[in-house]
C-alpha cells in the first residue's frame, strides 16, 4: 500500500490557506497567509515552495517559502497570468498568448513559447513526473488540438487532434505517459498516448451539449479517470486494457450476440458517429453532488487505505466520497468539510442544500492544502492536489479579470504600450542565485511521501 498525503489550497480575497487531509474526518490547516486577494496559488507537492498571484497585481508572480514566511523572488510579465504549473524541474507561467518555462532551481527563464493560439482560460497542464516532463496546451482556438512540448529538452513533441471543438479540460497521468482531454461540448472524454499521439480510450460522459467540464484527474496508479462538470454528476471511468465482457443469461446472449454482429457487419455502412457510440466506454461509477452550476474540481486518492473521490467546490465545501470499484454504481458521500473556517455542521453522509451552502460566509480561519485558483463570482476557488510518492498534482486555473498595467513597466515609468522587447519578456525583480532553492535539501523541501 502506497502512503499518500492529500493536500488542498484555498485562495480568498484576504490571502490563502494550505490544508492537509490526514483522514476522512480530519482536514488540518497547516498554513494561513493574510495579505491580499489571491487568485492563483500553487504548491510544489509537499514542499515549502508556493507560487502565488494576486488580483491586485495579476501580472506579478511571487515565489515564497511559506514555512520561513519570506519571499524568495518575484517576476513580472507583459500580460495577466492565467495559470501557473510546477514540478521539481520546471515552473510554467501561462499567459493568454505565450508560455514561460523556468528552471525551478534558480527560476531563470529557459524558454518562451510565443504567439500561441488565444487561450483566455489559461488552459495548460504540466506532468508531475520530472523524468517525462511534458507540457500540454491548446494548439488551436477553434478546434481541440493539443500541443505536446518537452519541458526538459525544450522542444515540441507532437500535435494531437483530440476533438473537433475547442478544448475545455486536460490532465496528464502521474506516470507522464497519457493525457486525457475534453472539449467545450463536454460529451466525450478521450485518452491519448503522449509519445505517439495514439488514441487509447474514448468515454461517453453524457449526451447533453451544454455541459462545461470543470476538471479531469487520473488516479495515482493510472487505472481510473474522474471528470466533473457544471452539472451535479461526477463520473469515474476505468482504464482497463483487458476489457472483459460479462457473461449474459442464455436468453440474453443470443440477442446481444445478434446486436454485436449486426453492428460489426454494418460498420462500413453506418455513419462514423453511430459506430463510435457503440465503441465508447461508459462510467463505472458516479456521484451526484448536492449542487450544480458551480465551479468545482475532483480527484481520486487513497485515504485511510480506502479509495476516495474528493470534490472541492467554489462555494466553500470539500466532499469526500467512498469509491467501490468492484461494485461500481453510485458512490456514497462519507464526509463533508467546510472551507470557510467555521466548525463543521455536516459530519454525516447527508447532502448539503444549495441554499445553505450559498448563504455561508467566508471568514479568516479556513483550512486546506494543494493548489488553488479562484471563482470571482461565487467565492473561493479550490484546487485539490494529491501528493504521492510519484509526485502528482491536480490544478484548475480560472481566468483573472480586470488586467492592470505591467508592474515592471510601472517601476520604470513606462506605460504598458511602450514596453521594450526586453521588458515584454520577464523581469526579475529579485536577484536569484543559481540553485538557490536546494530542492534536494529535505529540510527546505521535504520529499513527497
Amino acid at each position: 500500500m502506497v502512503y499518500c498525503r492529500k493536500s488542498l489550497a484555498v485562495g480568498t480575497k484576504t490571502g490563502y490557506r494550505l490544508y492537509s487531509l490526514s483522514s476522512v474526518d480530519n482536514l488540518d490547516q497547516i498554513y494561513e497567509n493574510e495579505s491580499e486577494d489571491i487568485c492563483i496559488v500553487e504548491r510544489l507537492f509537499s514542499s515549502s515552495l508556493v507560487a502565488v498571484v494576486s488580483l491586485s497585481s495579476p501580472r506579478k508572480l511571487r515565489v515564497c517559502h511559506f514555512k520561513k514566511g519570506n519571499e524568495i523572488c518575484n517576476y513580472s510579465y507583459s500580460n495577466t497570468i492565467l495559470g501557473v504549473k510546477l514540478n521539481r524541474a520546471r515552473l510554467v507561467v501561462c499567459l493568454e498568448e505565450s508560455l514561460y518555462i523556468h528552471n525551478i532551481h534558480d527560476m531563470k527563464v529557459l524558454h518562451t513559447i510565443r504567439d500561441t493560439p488565444p487561450n483566455p482560460a489559461g488552459l495548460c497542464c504540466l506532468s508531475t513526473n520530472s523524468d517525462l516532463c511534458y507540457l500540454a496546451y491548446p494548439g488551436s482556438s477553434t478546434t481541440g488540438e493539443v500541443q505536446i512540448f518537452d519541458a526538459i529538452n525544450l522542444q515540441s513533441v507532437s500535435m494531437i487532434s483530440a476533438h473537433e471543438s475547442p478544448l475545455a479540460a486536460m490532465a496528464i497521468s502521474h506516470q507522464g505517459n497519457r493525457i486525457a482531454t475534453a472539449s467545450e461540448r463536454g460529451t466525450v472524454i478521450r485518452v491519448f498516448n503522449i509519445s505517439d499521439g495514439g488514441k487509447l480510450y474514448e468515454f461517453r460522459r453524457g449526451v447533453k451539449r451544454c455541459v462545461s467540464i470543470c476538471s479531469l484527474a487520473f488516479s495515482i496508479d493510472g487505472l481510473y479517470l474522474c471528470s466533473s462538470s457544471n452539472t451535479e454528476t461526477v463520473h469515474v471511468f476505468k482504464l482497463d486494457d483487458t476489457k472483459e465482457i460479462p457473461q449474459m443469461p442464455d436468453e440474453q446472449q443470443s440477442w446481444m450476440s445478434y446486436l454485436s454482429k449486426a453492428v460489426t457487419a454494418s460498420a462500413n455502412y453506418l455513419p462514423t458517429q453511430v459506430t463510435d457510440v457503440f465503441n465508447q466506454g461508459r462510467a463505472v461509477a458516479s456521484i451526484h453532488l448536492p449542487f450544480q452550476g458551480l465551479k468545482n474540481i475532483c480527484t481520486i486518492v487513497m485515504v485511510d487505505k480506502v479509495l476516495r473521490l474528493l470534490v472541492a467546490s467554489s462555494h466553500g465545501y470539500l466532499y469526500v466520497y467512498n469509491l467501490d470499484m468492484e461494485e461500481g454504481g453510485e458512490c456514497t458521500l462519507w464526509r463533508t468539510h467546510r472551507l470557510d473556517g467555521q466548525l463543521d455542521v455536516v459530519d454525516s453522509p447527508k447532502p448539503i442544500k444549495l441554499k445553505e451552502a450559498n448563504t455561508t460566509k467566508l471568514d479568516k480561519n479556513v483550512k486546506t492544502e494543494s493548489s488553488i485558483n479562484k471563482n470571482l463570482d461565487t467565492g473561493p476557488a479550490v484546487v485539490l492536489d494529491t501528493n504521492h510518492m510519484t509526485e502528482d498534482c491536480l490544478d484548475c486555473t480560472l481566468s483573472v479579470a480586470n488586467p492592470v498595467g505591467s508592474y515592471a513597466g510601472a517601476l520604470r515609468g513606462h506605460p504598458s504600450s511602450s514596453l521594450s522587447d526586453a521588458e515584454n519578456h520577464v523581469d526579475s525583480l529579485t536577484d536569484v542565485s543559481e540553485d538557490r532553492f536546494n530542492l534536494n535539501d529535505d529540510s527546505e523541501f521535504p520529499p513527497v511521501m
